[in-house]
Formats: structure tokens, sequence, C-alpha cells
């Protein structure tokens, strides 16, 4: 799996969701709404959820092992900080 483009939105309203990832993945498919949040021990990524009528929320899509999630986090967090020079940290 390789992550050919990342699109990144920076979210302009104060609070933790710095900003909302696309990854492209092989060219061929698309994962929309990643975010982008700053944590306590910094940032991290969540991925696209939806809220279920009890209130939980519930991954839409969502790697299947861990190495997968770092890879993935470390690309986005890689280009956010690209983008926008860290400025949220």
């Amino acid at each position: 799996m390789n992550i050919t483009d990342i699109r990144m939105r920076k979210v302009e309203k104060e609070g933790k969701m710095k900003a909302v990832a696309s990854i492209t993945i092989d060219d061929e498919f698309v994962v929309h709404d990643i975010k982008v949040i700053q944590g306590e021990k910094g940032l991290f990524i969540a991925m696209p959820s939806r809220q279920t009528p009890d209130g939980e929320y519930k991954d839409i899509a969502h790697p299947i092992n861990s190495n997968t999630r770092i890879s993935i986090q470390d690309k986005i967090l890689s280009k956010y900080e690209d983008e926008y020079g860290g400025e949220a940290l």
C-alpha cells in the first residue's frame, strides 16, 4: 500500500482539531475526513467516524494493524508540518 497523495485542509477555528486530511492510496482509493488533532502528547490522527444512535463514535475506515496506522499517521503529520510549519504545536 502506497499513499500517493495527501490533501490537507486547515481548520481555522480554535480547538483541538487542527486540520482535515484526505489520502489517496495507490492512485486508486481515497479516504476523506482524517482529522489531525492536538492532544496532550502532541499531534495525532483520528480516522473518519460516525456517531451511532447511542452516542458512541465508530470508525468508518481504519487500518487493520498498528504498523499501517503509524505509517499513515507519520505521512499525514509530516505533510501537516510541511504545509503549516508546525504552527499549531
